[in-house]
């Protein structure tokens, strides 16, 4: 109870805010009458007369200015699908999802987590590359996740790689950016969770022993997919993200097993193939019997029968051509 309450803490409203053009034209009016103060306070102390009329035009001069530039922080600009998580004070102040020029209390702040920075090390040569970073704004658009490929262990224990990719986007601006430390990070290691739990679940192939229509993560990859998909939608719902789809981009048995696994193909494939041929053979021989019967061209016992019907099927089922042999004599 305590963990939901928590993880509900913040409920996304509106933040304050007005036109960002009327109060750039009021920001540039108060430049300008500040400049005007300041220039006349000054002509009017220079001129030793009316001085306290000076001072205070002085002085209304450099307030105006400060003025000015406190309404500068102000000014927002969000495109098209970006959003502005501001806080005041470290208190929720509010978001705007609008897109346009809008001014906002200047001394709210954009948070985003998702634009910090990663700092990821190459090797021992010690180079680093700094990934992300510098973006306040929230993107609201549908972004893609490429998972790296990982090895999991299929129901069977077998060592398989499988590669997903993600495409999801931001829902609610406040659950990503307060429940969780950085969103897409921990999209990452939950797309790495889910792939892992329905991955075990299911055999990479069928064997013999398995009934028809088992569901394989080769044989039934979309069906796969759709229940990784609803497995991340659960667990990165408290972090406002939508999932949109999930797809399964690699899948191959490990590098260990790989080579057995492909002998045992390519032996079902033989015997599949040899079945095949000796059906069509022993079709054929019977063809062959039958229409000797019929048309009575000539009359073979059971043991002449058994003969020719081992020679037809030596001739059709060989792998390499027969080398006929002409009897020139009777046959009895």
């Amino acid at each position: 109870m305590n963990e939901e309450r928590i993880v509900n803490r913040y409920e996304e409203k509106q933040a304050k805010h007005c036109g960002g053009y009327a109060m750039l034209l009021a920001d540039i009016l108060l430049f300008l009458a500040s400049v005007a103060g300041i220039v006349f306070g000054c002509i009017f102390l220079a001129g030793e007369t009316e001085i306290a009329l000076g001072l205070v035009l002085l002085l209304g001069g450099i307030l105006l200015l400060l003025a000015a530039i406190f309404l500068l922080p102000g000014f927002r600009v969000l495109n098209p699908n970006e959003a502005a998580v501001l806080t005041l004070f470290g208190k929720y102040y509010g978001t705007i999802k609008e897109d346009g020029f809008f001014w906002t209390n200047p001394f709210c702040a954009s948070v985003n987590p998702g634009s910090e920075r990663t700092s990821v090390s190459l090797g021992s040569g010690g180079a680093n590359i700094t990934l992300g970073g510098g973006a306040s704004k929230v993107s609201l658009k549908a972004m893609t996740l490429n998972n790296e490929k990982q090895t999991v262990n299929d129901e069977r224990g077998n060592p398989i790689i499988i590669g997903t990719i993600v495409i999801w986007r931001v829902v609610d601006t406040t659950k990503a950016v307060f429940n969780v430390q950085n969103y897409k990070t921990f999209l990452s290691t939950q797309c790495d969770s889910a792939t892992r739990n329905i991955a075990r679940m299911y055999p990479y192939d069928l064997m013999e022993e398995d009934s028809v229509g088992e569901k394989t993560l080769r044989g039934s990859s979309q069906e796969i997919a759709d229940m990784m998909k609803q497995d991340l939608q659960e667990r990165v719902a408290m972090a406002g993200l939508e999932v949109l789809e999930v797809r399964i981009t690699h899948l191959s048995y490990a590098p260990e097993i790989a080579a057995a696994m492909l002998q045992r193909q390519q032996a079902e494939a033989v015997v599949a193939a040899r079945k095949k041929i000796v059906e069509g053979a022993v079709g054929m021989v019977e063809m062959a019997l039958e229409q000797l019967d019929e048309k009575r061209t000539v009359n073979l016992d059971e043991e002449r029968k058994a003969a020719m019907v081992s020679n037809l099927l030596v001739v059709l089922c060989g792998n390499k051509d027969a080398q006929p042999i002409v009897n020139s004599g009777s046959i009895y």
